[in-house]
């Protein structure tokens, strides 16, 4: 019997546009044989609408945009066309919705759902959070400095004190819960790190400043609940010096090298670090982990991702297609980890012993 499945994207977030592009390419690749596929909008404003169960390829989400509103988001997310929904999946990136919001509405609605829950979304959201879990777990991280709005506004001199004692140019500035490089900046002089962290607070009350390093980027992929497994690690080929929102998803400035062109001991020690990450954040079902390769060999995290891009060309899939697990059965994975992990949650008493 085929498994009802709503598919969740859009979101008030800066990277709206990003799911979008996310649920067209999941939309389509799904096995529709094993799924009836139902799409839910959020809008920019945070309104929700209800669209046509996907029967075949969609060539334009903008459609989808003009659906049905809805009055009952909970109702929605349980029952399509008087069938009860067996699982959601979350296509949402950024702030209000891929860092734990959702999952918190759907755990207190006790719906099942694909991917990370409520601690592991917030925690890998916040760089500033992440970073000191990595800390705890004895992962290697570049040095970093954070900060709240409020503590720069009333203490600007001591921040930037702070900042010059514990790095130095170039540096990164990052707005602390925002992903696909909205809102980050590389700055080398005074000057630009005051308008980096200026431009960072547009995005986030919270702001971190991270050593600049001559690295290359590798990724590594992770899928499981319990039981991980991982990918070899890709790497990001830049053609630019930043690769910023522009050259990431307007401007091609980059392109996929998948394995990574490192040596057999590298790619150990990553995935390992990869499931430590993974587990430090109390992860489920996937998992994006980002690392520094400096020249002399130097491995450094630096994020999680806990939904990371899952569009058929985005590293994430990509990474899952070289081991041999192409990107709609990579969907109908992560879509049965969320159903074990969801049994697992079902099986554990909160009634009161009598």
């Amino acid at each position: 019997m085929k498994k009802t499945i709503v598919l969740i994207y859009g979101g008030k977030s800066a990277e709206h546009d990003i799911s979008i592009l996310t649920a067209q390419s999941v939309m389509n690749a799904i096995d529709k044989e094993k799924f009836d596929v139902h799409p839910l909008y959020i809008g920019a404003d945070g309104e929700w609408f209800k669209g046509e169960q996907i029967k075949g390829q969609i060539d334009d989400t903008t459609l989808l945009r003009s659906s049905i509103p809805i009055h009952n988001m909970i109702q929605a997310l349980r029952e399509v066309d008087g069938k009860v929904v067996d699982i959601v999946f979350p296509l949402l990136h950024g702030p209000n919705g891929e860092d734990g919001t959702i999952q918190g509405l759907l755990d207190v609605a006790n719906i099942p759902y694909v991917g990370n829950g409520v601690l592991s979304s917030s925690v890998g959201m916040d760089k500033l959070v992440a970073k000191q879990l990595f800390t705890q777990r004895g992962l290697k991280q570049l040095p970093y400095v954070g900060f709240l709005h409020s503590e720069w506004l009333e203490y600007e001199d001591s921040v930037l004190h702070s900042i010059d004692k514990k790095l130095h140019f170039p540096m990164f500035v990052k707005p602390a819960n925002l992903g696909s490089s909205l809102g980050i900046s590389k700055v080398e002089s005074t000057e630009e790190l005051i308008e980096g962290i200026r431009q960072a607070f547009k995005y986030d009350r919270k702001v971190v400043v991270e050593q600049g390093v001559t690295a290359r980027e590798i990724e590594v992929g992770v899928i499981g609940n319990d039981e991980l497994q991982t990918t070899e690690p890709g790497e990001v080929v830049k053609q630019v010096d930043f690769y910023d929102y522009e050259a990431k998803y307007q401007e091609g400035n980059a392109s996929l090298q998948i394995p990574a062109h490192i040596d057999e001991e590298q790619k150990k020690v990553m995935r390992h670090m990869a499931t430590q990450a993974f587990k430090a954040a109390d992860c489920a079902g996937l998992v994006r982990a980002d690392f520094f390769l400096t020249e002399d060999g130097s491995i450094y995290i630096n994020e999680i991702n806990t939904m990371p891009g899952f569009t058929k060309f985005s590293m994430f899939p990509l990474l899952w297609a070289n081991m041999n697990l192409v990107y709609s059965e990579l969907i109908e994975t992560l879509i049965n980890l969320g159903i074990e992990r969801f049994e697992q949650r079902q099986s554990i008493s909160f009634q009161k012993e009598s």
